[in-house]
């Protein structure tokens, strides 16, 4: 008789496999923004996985309370603008790069707790290590980001609309991350999760026009695409991370979470054929060594779990 998996064991493979999915999902939606403008690819996606998440919680979702659609709206306004910037700008720029910009969300956490209103209750202020870790992540975002033989005059006019975007992104989920260390505690996991969801879906159906003429084509990868980043992406990934982060301890959370972007280069080498030169792989390399900087000696900070 096969031996049962402990929790502990159990959570590191599911939250592992959440973190290749994320990874994953840079490639599917680059992919598929060929048949649905950005914005209203995330309307269909959020639309979709408010839809599960109903479904899946229905039997906790009859007794909210104001202070929970207070707060459902705050932290999905976050996560709204974190997908629309981050979508937006996937559309004018790489997977490989969009990724690794969307994972100084974890550079930006610590550094947003300098600031004594935006701390959660008991965390302290951040450490050195965040300052280096901000550093090096900052100095590899102008090498992945800015064209070889660039001089400092012309260092921030190469840097394209997609990078800015998508470094928009990272600030809004850095967001995000911090409203919710704030109010998780108070309101159940099932009304939160489903409630910002909701919210996002809501503030995404008044901000569609902001992006122009939507056009939809009905196509198998869309579908696919669509099926992916809602379901296993954004509704079952909520579930997985509120569970699994009862039994791992929070560096080892971010260890996984720092391995997203790898993923997501690694998919986009072999699917897209996307190809980083030397000056991008060193920028590269540097984003990575500053996010582990930080993740591997946290000031006991919120752990970055964002869904991408």
């Amino acid at each position: 008789m096969p031996r049962r998996l402990s929790p502990t064991a159990l959570a590191y493979l599911l939250l592992l496999a959440v973190v290749v999915i994320w990874g994953a999902t840079f490639v599917l939606i680059k992919d598929a923004l060929q048949d649905a403008s950005p914005l209203l690819f995330n309307l269909l996606r959020m639309a979709l996985a408010f839809v599960a998440l109903v479904i899946i919680n229905h039997r906790q979702l009859g007794s909210i309370k104001r202070q929970s659609l207070i707060s459902g709206l705050i932290v999905g306004l976050f996560l709204a603008a974190g997908y629309q910037f981050q979508t937006a700008g996937l559309a004018r720029t790489t997977a490989a790069k969009s990724a690794l910009i969307t994972g100084l969300v974890v550079v930006f956490v610590p550094l947003f707790t300098i600031f004594p209103t935006l701390r959660p209750s008991g965390t302290p202020p951040p450490r050195w290590t965040s300052a280096l870790g901000a550093i090096l992540a900052f100095s590899g975002l102008l090498l992945l980001t800015t064209p070889a033989g660039t001089s400092w005059q012309n260092l921030f006019s190469t840097v394209g609309l997609g990078d800015i975007l998508t470094l928009f992104c990272a600030v809004a989920f850095a967001a995000h991350l911090l409203s919710l260390a704030h109010v998780s505690k108070a309101i159940p996991t099932a009304h939160l999760a489903t409630l910002q969801i909701g919210s996002a879906a809501l503030l995404m159906t008044i901000t569609l026009p902001l992006g122009g003429r939507p056009h939809l084509t009905l196509t198998p990868r869309l579908f696919v695409a669509l099926a992916i980043t809602s379901i296993l992406a954004t509704a079952v990934a909520f579930t997985i991370q509120s569970w699994a982060q009862q039994y791992l301890p929070p560096t080892h959370t971010a260890i996984l979470l720092s391995l997203e972007p790898v993923f997501a280069c690694i998919t986009s080498f072999l699917v897209l054929h996307e190809h980083l030169g030397r000056r991008s792989l060193f920028g590269a390399a540097l984003i990575l060594i500053g996010i582990v900087t930080i993740e591997l000696f946290p000031s006991d900070a919120p752990i970055p779990m964002y869904p991408i």
